[in-house]
């Protein structure tokens, strides 16, 4: 087992276990929408939804964390191959 995949994950190297690429692009884009509706519902008034959309802008953050970290640990194990989106 390698270890840019979760223990006891059944993806390998050669067939991943999720797509980091694609996933790092979703979460960034789920961090700036959801930024921008906790400043909006702020400045509308509606504290409860800007601290639900705060939350959920902080798990993001964790979640572009973690993609990072397995992306850093796939590029260890395998230097200088070039991923796309998708892989």
């Amino acid at each position: 087992m390698t270890r840019s995949q979760p223990r006891r994950a059944r993806g390998t190297v050669g067939h991943a276990n999720s797509a980091l690429n694609l996933r790092l692009t979703l979460a960034s884009f789920g961090l700036v929408i959801m930024v921008l509706f906790a400043v909006l519902a702020f400045w509308a008034g509606i504290a409860w939804l800007g601290v639900i959309c705060a939350i959920l802008a902080v798990v993001a953050v964790v979640d572009l964390v973690v993609i990072q970290r397995r992306r850093a640990a796939r590029h260890r194990e395998e230097p200088g191959v070039k991923h796309s989106l998708f892989e």
